[in-house]
């Protein structure tokens, strides 16, 4: 919102604040309002693409939509359907101004989670991609991210510092370069590609597993309403890979559904990142701005097996059973 508001205020233009995200009158307020963008979260595309076609869906003066997150099996889909581009992004808190980029110029790689590239768009700005010694990687492995801005003064525009915490400041700066805790790729040509949270990889015998990718997969099956997937702790292969599930039908929660999302990853992910365990509820706990609040699901996955509809198939992942799918 910062950056929206202070585009607005740097063109001369108006930003329309809604008191939250209503799916069902957002595309009627958009044209009420006449707005020519907006800013978006992940999940506003998916809720927006699950209504049924409607009067709105071209009738509208919108241009572009700026925002991260959008579901790769949603991004072209949302703009074949209403005509808009969804522009995503990356940006932290921590960065304020001075830390920046959007994957507005062609090509996008919708599709890909791509966020852009420093010398394209935002403020001039360095970024790296390194490994957990601190050393750059070569194109298309994912690290770190760590950025800064160019210059003589590597945190122009970027945070002053966490509150009473220097230690904490210090090691967020070390090296010189903001340490973002974000995962990423780059590409040959310079493309970054966000991949997870360092905090959302699980580590399975030595593999990394990106939480962000497994729900994605799951997010486009049909029963699926929400999922998060979270590491749970595991004696031999040190963390385990844990789906939370909310379904459209409750009344289809079961050993069969549970099998049917693990062939649902399966066939679209290596072996190894299939959910170990999928577990259905009710409802997943989220935020304000409807991410899952995965923090709230601590005791789920530290004791999956006391949960009354927690599925354990870990006996299924194995190589060599994907091999013969193969």
């Amino acid at each position: 919102m910062a950056n929206s508001f202070m585009g607005m205020l740097y063109t001369g233009g108006a930003q329309v604040i809604l008191d939250r995200f209503h799916p069902r009158e957002w595309w009627a307020e958009a044209v009420e309002t006449r707005a020519t963008c907006f800013h978006y979260l992940g999940v506003m595309p998916a809720m927006l693409l699950a209504l049924p076609a409607g009067a709105h869906d071209r009738a509208h003066g919108l241009r572009f939509g700026m925002g991260g997150g959008v579901q790769p099996a949603h991004h072209a889909a949302f703009e074949a359907r209403f005509g808009v581009r969804l522009l995503e992004g990356w940006a932290m808190t921590e960065t304020g101004g001075g830390g920046i980029m959007c994957a507005m110029a062609e090509p996008r790689h919708v599709g890909a989670r791509c966020i852009g590239r420093p010398d394209r768009a935002g403020p001039p700005m360095e970024a790296r991609v390194v490994d957990e010694d601190g050393n750059d990687v070569a194109a298309d492995v994912a690290g770190e991210l760590l950025v800064r801005a160019r210059g003589p003064d590597p945190r122009r525009r970027f945070f002053a510092g966490y509150l009473k915490d220097a230690e904490a400041t210090a090691a967020a700066w070390a090296g010189g370069w903001l340490h973002t805790g974000d995962v990423v790729r780059r590409d040959a040509h310079g493309s970054f590609f966000f991949v997870d949270r360092r905090k959302n990889i699980i580590r399975r015998s030595g593999e990394n597993i990106s939480a962000v990718e497994v729900e994605a997969v799951l997010a486009a099956h049909p029963a699926v309403r929400q999922v998060g997937v979270l590491a749970v702790a595991d004696a031999i292969r040190e963390e385990e890979v844990m789906a939370v599930v909310a379904l459209h039908d409750a009344a289809q929660a079961g050993a069969a559904l549970a099998d049917a999302l693990f062939e649902h990853c399966r066939e679209r992910l290596a072996y190894y990142k299939a959910p170990g365990y999928v577990a259905f509820v009710a409802s997943l706990p989220t935020t304000a701005t409807q991410k899952v609040r995965k923090s709230a699901l601590g005791e789920l996955a530290r004791a999956p097996d006391r949960h009354p509809d927690c599925f354990d198939l870990r006996e299924r992942k194995r190589r060599d059973a994907a091999a013969r799918r193969t």
